[in-house]
């Protein structure tokens, strides 16, 4: 079985980190094996005690690490500095999900699984079989308007394309040079899935059912949503000027 990292970005997390862990580390290892996984907590210097429950869960289970960095610079910049660590230590597969406990561990086998004929595997809120629970109209309105607005303005087919649940193979991450991801916010999300169909991997979305987080404050705000709205353009922008250099550069 392939070995796969599951990597969580924490930001004063402290209500939710260690159930999660201990939820995700049996589903790991029954998608992989008891010695193919492990679970790389990224904490942004949480001020609420995250990166104390990380090194304490570290100290008490073989495998979980922690990854401190020293200054909150975002989602997206905590994901890629998760990731360079999993590829450095020869991850097969990379995860990630959110780490309020709204991705179910149970879907964790699931998405490996399906990562046998996919290189980016994706889970759903908006394909069938897929939902969310415990949201509101407007904010049901807001996810399901944004996931429209990427998916149109890119011209691609994904239903889900903000969703940050998703099973990667290594090759995918290398081809995509993470030095040159953009996006810091949710607009990363968009970017790595967007940049992965750009490049003909094979992008498979599967349904889960998202909850709404179990404790804490909502990391969403206004600065965060209006990047993703000019972040999604200016890839499609981006995209089409690297398409007329690459035809240039062949006449």
């Amino acid at each position: 079985m392939p070995s796969a990292w599951l990597v969580l970005p924490t930001y004063n997390e402290a209500g939710n980190v260690e159930a999660l862990v201990r939820a995700a580390l049996p589903e790991l290892a029954a998608a992989t094996g008891p010695d193919a996984h492990r679970i790389l907590i990224v904490d942004d210097s949480s001020p609420d005690g995250t990166g104390a429950i990380a090194d304490r869960l570290a100290t008490e289970l073989d495998a979980v690490e922690v990854l401190h960095r020293s200054a909150k610079e975002g989602l997206g910049r905590a994901y890629l500095a998760g990731f360079r660590r999993a590829l450095d230590a020869g991850a097969e597969l990379v995860l990630e999900m959110d780490s309020d406990l709204s991705h179910d561990p149970v879907d964790i086998p699931r998405l490996v699984e399906a990562g046998r004929d996919a290189d980016l595997v994706l889970g759903s809120r908006y394909v069938e079989g897929g939902g969310i629970v415990n949201w509101g109209l407007g904010r049901r309105l807001l996810s399901r308007g944004g996931s429209w607005y990427a998916r149109t303005v890119l011209g691609v087919p994904i239903r889900d394309l903000t969703g940050g649940f998703k099973c990667f193979r290594r090759e995918v991450l290398e081809r995509l040079d993470l030095a040159t991801v953009h996006a810091g916010g949710y607009g990363f999300q968009v970017e790595l899935t967007y940049r992965a169909l750009e490049a003909g991997f094979r992008v498979r979305e599967i349904p889960i059912v998202f909850h709404e987080r179990h404790a804490g404050a909502s990391k969403m705000s206004g600065r965060i949503a209006l990047e993703a709205v000019w972040k999604v353009p200016a890839l499609r922008l981006r995209s089409a000027g690297k398409s007329h250099r690459d035809r240039s550069g062949r006449l």
